[in-house]
Formats: structure tokens, sequence, C-alpha cells
């Protein structure tokens, strides 16, 4: 099998399972949560998101061994002509984005089996998923300095965000008892972030080039990710105040 079969093959996978996670992806999210519905869209959305990002490092090492022959139409392209910009785009910025997603997947999944053992956290699969994301995030952020492409430095903060954030809540001292509900939402919807962003920014390169990289694809899934993050930011904290309150009251003789 040729890189082009391979790569193209990797690209039908990727589309397909993608496409399950980024529909059932606000089943979980406007739902009920906690409800039998919540829980079984949740796996789906797991397990489709990790074969989505197998599925992108895949795609995003066959463009780094030979990025004009898997995107032959940029290689004369005003904005991505040139193997070492697609290598770049393509390939460092995907796999960045797809580790990214991987992390986030898995990492989610662990909050909630686990919830507030955070020992159990402690895998040396998810360490593992850090450091690569940890690793990543710095290439992108270096090749987007070597191709003048601000676009790579910026979103590779995420990345970064990602890894700091984790490992916090991993050996923070004492976390509230309802902190690993905010990690579970916080992975899983980052999760359909960088999922979004790939589809709309990464799409829009084959349907309309000269829109891929402008600010408002990639900023419109970060903006909505971020609101609903802090959305529920709020209300696990409100929650977790009425609880302590109600923890407080003297009971009645």
């Amino acid at each position: 099998m040729t890189i082009d079969y391979l790569f193209h093959a990797l690209i039908i996978c990727h589309i397909v399972t993608g496409t399950i996670g980024l529909v059932v992806f606000w089943i979980p999210v406007l739902g009920r949560k906690g409800s039998p519905l919540h829980r079984k869209a949740g796996r789906i959305f797991l397990w489709s998101m990790l074969a989505t990002g197998s599925f992108a490092v895949g795609i995003s090492l066959c463009t780094l061994s030979a990025p004009v022959a898997t995107h032959p139409h940029l290689a004369r392209h005003e904005d991505f002509g040139g193997a070492e910009m697609i290598a770049a785009i393509f390939g460092w910025m995907m796999l960045y984005l797809a580790t990214l997603t991987v992390t986030l997947a898995w990492y989610g999944n662990l909050s909630v089996r686990h919830k507030r053992d955070r020992e159990a956290y402690k895998t040396p699969t998810n360490f593992t998923l850090h450091g690569l994301l940890f690793v990543t995030s710095a290439i992108c952020a270096v090749k987007g300095v070597l191709v003048d492409m601000p676009l790579m430095i910026g979103i590779s903060a995420v990345g970064f965000a990602t890894v700091g954030t984790n490992l916090w809540y991993l050996y923070r001292p004492s976390p509230g008892p309802m902190e690993w509900l905010f990690e579970h939402i916080k992975a899983l919807v980052g999760t359909g972030i960088s999922v979004y962003t790939a589809f709309f920014a990464f799409g829009a390169v084959r349907l309309l080039p000269e829109a891929a990289l402008t600010p408002a694809l990639w900023s419109a899934p970060l903006l909505v990710g971020l609101s609903i993050i802090l959305y529920h930011r709020r209300s696990i904290s409100a929650l977790q105040n009425r609880r302590h309150r109600q923890s407080r009251r003297p009971v009645a003789s």
C-alpha cells in the first residue's frame, strides 16, 4: 500500500469517527447529567474521539513523511505552497491537535471512572500522554515561529494550559469534593473544542483554502467551548458551596 492510499484510508476513517463524535458531543452537554442516555452517549463520544485522534496521528505522520505527495492540491497554493509549510500546518499542527484530543478524552474518562481518587489518575498511560502533549505543543509553537504562522504559536497555548491545569489538579492540596466533576467536563468539552476546531479549519482547506487560516474558524469553537466550561464551573462551584453550608448547619435536637 502506497502512502497515498494509506493517507486517504486514514482520512475516511477519521471523517467517519469524527462525525459520530461531533454529533454525539451535544447529547451529554445539553442532556440531563448522570442519566442513562448521558452515560451511553458519553461512552460513544469517548471512543469515537480516541479513534478520531488516533487516525489523525496517522494522517499527520503520513503528511510529515511526504508533504507534497499527500497534499498535491496545495503544492503551488499561495498560502500553503511548499513542503515546509504543508508539513508545519498539516503535519505538526495536526499531530499536536490529535495528541490534544486523545489526551483530553483519556483524562476525561479517568475523571469519571475514579472521581476523587486522584492516585488512580496517576498511570503511566496518562503521564505519557501528557508528556507527548507537552512535546507536540512545543514543536507546534517552534514550527509556527519558523514558518511565521502566529496561529500555530497561539493554538499551542491550549496544550500547555491543558498539561498545567491537569497536573495541578492531580497534585494540588485538598481539592473540593466536586472538583473531579469539573475536570471531567473540562476534559471532554475540551476534546470537543479540539475536534470542532480541526473540523472547521482543516475541512475548509479542501472547500475554501483561502479561509482555512482565518481567526474566526479557529476561535469560534474555542469561544463556545470555553463558555460551556465556565458555565459548568459556576454551577459546580455553586453546588459545592451549597453543600458546604448545609454540612455546617447545626442539627436540630
